[in-house]
């Protein structure tokens, strides 16, 4: 057997062995093949950064893949991050990037609490499953608040008259809640299949109620993200609608203005053509009456306007 690389924890009490996998390179898959002999195909497809979620039954074990949301603050993304796990009577291998913190503090807390190991490592990786797949859900939760608030800032926003600005923050938020959608909508399908496809491998007992409320708890985010989904659709449009009345009220002053500067416009384009015998041609003071014709003009037009609600 080959050296272990510094990459690959383990934890073994009650005759359950835990393998985690904290880096997905050749060097780690070739040493699980050498340790359990897995299928190629399913180290391949931990190698391959792009997998769906999806369970595979192999004679000697069930191989999971399950994707979870992840958000990166500085650019303020939602990413996935994914999770594949090799399912086996006495052993459970999780294979992941060393991205998902859940993941990581609790393999650490069992690595370290004898009464954490007393208490999932049960023979059989029902509990320590459970418990490892019901604290990654539980760490969509903040995900999903995250999401709700900054729809809750700008709707307010919007209402203080930042319309324009809110485009791009509609727009990041879409497209996080897309992201999410993707992420979560196979989980389901996937839980209910182990569900009923471990019974080959071990016996859950009463942690089939437990598994089953996992089940809810996916069709609970779901739930959420449709409604965060329609309220980001809902409130763009709301926005969309702000800024198109603010482009016609801007278009209706500038149509105003034109036609109230209109007919001085065309007395200053009569003078200027220089044709004889035009009126005050030759008052001393016609250019001071022009300017106060104009200026009358202008301000009969403009009472008009108001007169008619159109200002």
């Amino acid at each position: 057997m080959e050296k272990i690389p510094p990459t690959i924890q383990s934890i073994e009490a009650k005759d359950l062995h835990w393998i985690n996998v904290s880096r997905v390179t050749s060097e780690e898959m070739n040493w699980l093949k050498e340790k359990f002999h897995f299928h190629q195909l399913h180290l391949d497809d931990c190698l391959s950064p792009y997998q769906r979620p999806k369970l595979d039954v192999h004679p000697d074990y069930l191989f999971m893949v399950l994707i979870f949301p992840i958000y990166k603050r500085k650019t303020r993304e939602i990413a996935s991050s994914e999770v594949d796990f090799f399912i086996g009577s006495n052993f459970l291998v999780t294979v992941h990037r060393n991205e998902l913190a859940p993941l990581i503090n609790f393999f650490n807390a069992c690595q370290l609490s004898k009464t954490k190991q007393e208490k999932y490592f049960t023979g059989n990786p029902s509990a320590v499953l459970y418990e490892l797949l019901n604290q990654l859900l539980s760490s969509c939760k903040p995900i999903l608040e995250s999401n709700s608030y900054s729809i809750n800032d700008i709707e307010e926003s919007i209402f203080r008259g930042y319309e324009r600005r809110m485009v791009r923050e509609i727009l990041i938020v879409k497209r996080n809640i897309i992201n999410f959608r993707k992420i979560i909508q196979v989980h389901r399908s996937v839980l209910a299949k182990l569900i009923e496809k471990s019974e080959q491998f071990f016996s859950a007992g009463q942690l089939k109620l437990y598994f089953k409320e996992l089940i809810e708890t996916t069709s609970d985010i779901w739930e959420a993200l449709d409604n965060l989904h329609q309220s980001i659709n809902s409130i763009e449009a709301t926005n969309n609608s702000l800024i198109s009345f603010r482009l016609n009220d801007i278009m209706k002053l500038l149509a105003i203005a034109s036609v109230c500067f209109l007919p001085v416009t065309l007395i200053a384009s009569l003078y200027n053509m220089r044709v004889p015998n035009l009126p005050l041609e030759r008052y001393p003071f016609a250019f001071s009456v022009l300017l106060i014709l104009m200026g009358i003009l202008v301000a009969t037009l403009f009472l008009i306007f108001r007169k008619k609600r159109w200002l």
